[in-house]
Formats: C-alpha cells, structure tokens, sequence
C-alpha cells in the first residue's frame, strides 16, 4: 500500500515512517526541507509545501493512505502569520488535495491543545475546541485547522483525527522542545524548574494511535492520545533516576515564572534560541487537566505506557542513536 506522510522529517513523523516501512507499506515523504532524520531508509522522497495545493495533489497521486502531520508549533504567538497558514489553510489544503486525489482514509493529526485546555477538569472529544480570542494561536489554530478537516468529511472525505498530548521520545533528531528539556536536565543546564505539569505521551504510543486510527477509526471522529499528568518537578526527579543528574532544587512558583518571561525572551534573542518558558508555555502548564484517552482505548485498543519505560528509551536515544535503532523496541 502507498502511503503518503506529510511532516515526515519530525518527532512523529520519523517514527511514523519507521513503523510504516516496518510493516511492509510502501511510503512516500513530502519533504518540505532537509530530511537528515530520514537518512537510510528506503522510501520515496518529494518535495512539498502544505501552502501549495499543487505539490500536494502530486504527493498524494496514487497514494491509498495519507497521513497529515505537518504543522508549526508555537509558544511564541503565530510568528508572522505562519502558524494560522500553516496549521490551518495547510490542513485546508491536505483534505482538499486528498479528496481530489480519491485518497481512501485521511489521518489529521490535530493537538490535544485544539481543545480549550484553560477550563481544567477532564477533558475528552466532547469538550469545547479552542476558539476564544484570549487563547494562544497555537490553541486556535488547531482548532481551526480540525474545522477544515471536518469541513471536507462534510463533502465526502474519509477522514479521521487523532490529538496527541505533550510528545516526547526517541528519534528526535531536532531536537523537540521537550527533547531539549530533558537533554537539559541531563546535562544540569537547567537553572530551575517551574511548578505545573502537563500530560505526555510516548511519541510511539501516538504512532500506534495514528495507525489505529488509519485501520479502525470511524470516519469524522476525534481521538485523544493521551499519557499522564506529571508535573515538571516529578518528570525532573524520573529523568535524574535514569541518568543519575541531580534536578534543579529551584522550582519557581508560576507567578515568579511569569515575571521572568522577558528576561526569557530576552535571553532567547540574545542566543538565538526559542525560551522554554513563554507566556503561552506557562499558561499551559499552569491548568492541571485531565485528558482522558478513554475513547482511543474503547475504539482504538490504544494504551499509554510508563513514563519511565519512555524516559530510559529517550535518554537511551540521545545516547548512541544508532545502537538505539539496532534494537529498539517497540
């Protein structure tokens, strides 16, 4: 079977294609720039660019299955417009080009924070979608970007959508966000910590649910693929029984922290480098909600597995990639 990945080159997208290739299928990459975390693999490689609908028909021609994951994340507002064209007119585009393209399933990979996660409590497929004008862009326009999605299921796209929680795991060449939290943490480059947490997921966890949903999922439904809930002093104290680096004893209380986003900001700048710690980040690890994967597991047989398990493969990965990828576990 010829499947087509978008966003192929990221956390998600290096395992997804690596479980794809596992499997047997045929894949095809759209690479929108450098594919160094897909080095080796035997797959099809196109250039594209979810902004143009005509790169996408060509790298959706003949493909039975597409799975949908390019996307800019952002804690830093909507950069100049990019985050809303592309996680919103790109995921537009995709259900459009796929409907043309007679594509059999469509899988949207969407974002637990498409859901108004400012509410607290549980939160599941039923819960309100991030639309209030308050909320960070990121938030909205994953929102917006499942509206899109929907949209084209209205006119007879075979589309399913699945909201991975905060990701973190293996084969994260960039690094992600996260990936550089815990390389921090390893390193005890990390000055403090900050109070809150968040839900994380086993990026392979999330592949799983992808290909779940692909092979099972009912057509226009959402899936939450959730972890657990850790706070950010808990998720240091695991890392350091891994690696053996004493966390941060500062932990700063979220109102410190959100005095400090300037001074972040500015550092950032500085070092050209993204700040951990922005007012959209704070406010998300300021709101302790449940998500619950009720839903995925009820329909999907999905199940999350240990933070530990997912820490040790991590820090194993960052280690010696290569040997990681001789035997790395499901």
């Amino acid at each position: 079977m010829l499947v087509t990945v978008t966003g192929a080159t990221g956390h998600v997208g290096a395992n997804l294609v690596r479980a794809l290739l596992e499997r047997g299928d045929q894949v095809r990459a759209m690479i929108h720039r450098g594919d160094s975390s897909l080095a080796g693999l035997d797959l099809e490689r196109v250039p594209g660019d979810v902004r143009d609908p005509s790169s996408l028909e060509r790298a959706f021609a003949g493909a039975e299955l597409v799975f949908h994951l390019a996307a800019v994340i952002s804690i830093q507002g909507d950069r100049g417009g990019l985050v809303p064209t592309v996680n919103v007119e790109g995921a537009e585009n995709a259900a459009a080009a796929a409907l043309h393209a007679g594509v059999r399933r469509f899988v949207h990979t969407s974002s637990v924070h498409a859901f108004d996660l400012s509410r607290g409590g549980t939160i599941d497929e039923t819960s309100p979608r991030s639309e209030a004008r308050h909320l960070a862009a990121y938030d909205r326009s994953k929102a917006a970007g499942e509206r899109a999605v929907r949209e084209a299921v209205a006119h007879g796209l075979d589309a399913v959508i699945v909201h991975p929680t905060g990701i973190i795991g293996p084969f994260d060449f960039e690094p992600s966000r996260m990936g550089r939290t815990l390389i921090g943490l390893r390193d005890r480059t990390l000055p403090s910590l900050v109070a809150g947490g968040f839900d994380f997921v086993d990026v392979r966890d999330v592949v799983n649910a992808l290909l779940a949903a692909a092979g099972r999922g009912r057509t226009g439904e959402s899936y939450l693929a959730a972890g657990a809930w850790v706070s950010v002093v808990d998720l240091a104290r695991a890392a350091a029984a891994i690696t053996g680096a004493a966390p941060p004893k500062l932990v700063s209380p979220m109102s410190l922290a959100r005095l400090g986003v300037p001074f972040a900001a500015a550092w950032g700048w500085l070092t050209r480098q993204e700040p951990l710690y922005t007012r959209e980040s704070l406010s998300t690890l300021a709101h302790p909600a449940r998500i619950s994967a009720a839903k995925a597991e009820r329909e999907l047989g999905y199940h999350a597995r240990p933070l530990e398990e997912t820490l040790r493969d991590t820090y194993a990965w960052f280690a010696d990639p290569a040997a990681y990828a001789e035997g790395a576990p499901p």
